[in-house]
């Protein structure tokens, strides 16, 4: 039986989408950009986004396994000057 894959969104995502995870089932072939595309259905994926699976950042052609966690995140910006 396939595992799932934990999605989350964080800050501004979450607010955007109006949740903070989502469970997708895993499918051979996927890649985070897939990911995205399933999970928010045509909703476009705001430039600059960070993507990390399992703790790690990873770009948008990043192989998802079985029981992975994705997540995303909006650009950081700020910081001390």
């Amino acid at each position: 039986m396939p595992v799932a894959i934990k999605v989350r969104y964080f800050a501004s995502l979450k607010e955007l989408l109006g949740r903070a995870d989502d469970t997708l089932a895993y499918q051979q072939g996927l890649v985070v950009a897939d990911v995205w595309q399933q999970v928010v259905q045509g909703q476009s994926m705001p430039e600059n986004t960070l993507v990390a699976v399992n703790m790690e950042y990873v770009d948008l052609q990043h192989a998802v396994q079985e029981g992975d966690e994705v997540a995303f995140f909006p650009p950081v910006t700020g910081g001390l000057q």
